[in-house]
């Protein structure tokens, strides 16, 4: 049964215009292309990421740099102030790193707990598949 205005509201698609379905997958050839010629080799570039990340790069400069100066400079001095803010970073990147984990290990629990309180066959598999 048609709606009685269905006459002034008709479903209408145009060309390109209907439903998509599109795999979406992050592609960061489009960054590495931007790289300037003088700026770095762009291919050279995206395998040193698949290496390590620039903050995993990032985090090891960063401990090496701490470590380094807490082994050298004067117990007080004008890098002082620069120091603690390098530590101080460090910490809250750290901090904001165990609160993600600790959120993924609760978010895991919970998805585990409804899979067994649904019980099933699904949950026979996770079961023997969290026993192996």
């Amino acid at each position: 049964m048609f709606p009685w205005l269905w006459v002034w509201a008709p479903h209408l698609e145009l060309p390109l215009s209907g439903d998509v379905r599109q795999d979406i997958e992050p592609v960061f050839s489009a960054f590495f292309k931007g790289i300037k010629p003088q700026a770095g080799h762009a291919r050279i570039e995206e395998r040193a990421v698949n290496v390590a990340s620039y903050g995993r790069q990032l985090g090891l400069l960063t401990d090496l740099l701490i470590e380094v100066a807490e082994r050298s400079l004067p117990v007080q001095g004008a890098s002082d102030a620069t120091l603690g803010e390098l530590r101080r970073i460090r910490a809250e990147i750290e901090q904001i790193k165990r609160e993600e984990y600790e959120a993924e290990v609760v978010e895991v629990a919970d998805r585990v707990k409804a899979i067994r309180a649904r019980g099933g066959p699904r949950a026979a598999r996770l079961a023997k598949r969290l026993a192996a």
